[in-house]
């Protein structure tokens, strides 16, 4: 099986005021291919200035994982059907729920594709079907407990 890394690196900006919890959040995750991405926690969740806005946070970085793995698995999907894709455009987005137990979490998250065909476009009932085998082959989906809904 596979392992996959990432490394995350935080440095305190202000000792005097980490106690008060008056510390940035940002961040930086390095992977394995070199890139280095700035992430911070959501100014949902911290205010600023001790969010970075322009940062990815680890929510956002979440839907956008559960779209990604979608759509790779989509695109192999529908070219094992010999459908072709010209270009696929996601508008997902994440929702903020409590739990039973009063905490929060992304209960839910909603992929809206665009997708463009080249040639012969599936069905709608192919289309749901391509949607679905993508979302059972999905690693992401797979490995988290919210709810994933795909519109169609």
């Amino acid at each position: 099986m596979s392992t996959y890394t990432a490394k995350i690196g935080w440095k305190c900006d202000s000792p005097e005021s980490f106690t008060k919890n008056q510390y940035t959040r940002a961040h930086t995750w390095l992977f394995d291919g070199g890139v280095v991405i700035p992430a911070s926690s959501s100014p949902h969740s911290v205010r600023l200035p001790f969010s970075v806005e322009e940062a990815v946070d680890p929510e956002e970085a979440l839907v956008a994982a559960a779209s990604s793995c979608h759509m790779l698995s989509f695109l192999w999907v529908a070219s094992k059907k010999g459908f072709v894709v010209e270009s696929y455009e996601d508008d997902a987005v994440g929702e903020m729920t409590k739990n039973a137990s009063g905490k929060e979490w992304v209960s839910k998250i909603t992929l809206a594709p665009t997708i463009v065909w080249l040639g012969t476009a599936p069905s709608e009932e192919e289309l749901a079907e391509l949607h679905h085998a993508a979302h059972e082959g999905c690693y992401i989906a797979n490995s988290i407990k919210s709810e994933v809904v795909v519109q169609v």
